[in-house]
């Protein structure tokens, strides 16, 4: 098998098993958190329905204007102020941190 295909064969096993481990409900939300290059992306999913209850990014205008270009220590703690915002209003207390 050639190395990068096993490569993410091993990746997705890994997924996968950290993803059986987290359940995400609607009491305790799974938070997933992608880095792209250039942004960050965070979501809180209820697994049970399958649904989206918050989510925040860093292209978000009010996230892009405090921070200005670079910087993604000040993006990622600007996100997370706006991202615990919304889930207090949501009534989210307590999250399952997705490490995947």
């Amino acid at each position: 098998m050639d190395k990068h295909k096993l490569l993410g064969v091993q990746r997705q096993r890994r997924k996968y098993r950290v993803r059986n481990k987290i359940k995400g409900s609607a009491a305790k939300p799974r938070m997933s958190v992608h880095r792209s290059l250039a942004n960050l992306f965070v979501q809180l999913i209820d697994d049970a329905s399958g649904k989206t209850l918050v989510s925040a990014s860093t292209q978000e205008k009010s996230v892009r204007d405090s921070v200005g270009y670079g910087g993604n220590c000040k993006a990622a703690e600007q996100l997370g102020k706006l991202i615990a915002e919304r889930a207090v209003s949501a009534g989210i207390k307590e999250v399952a941190f997705d490490r995947g």
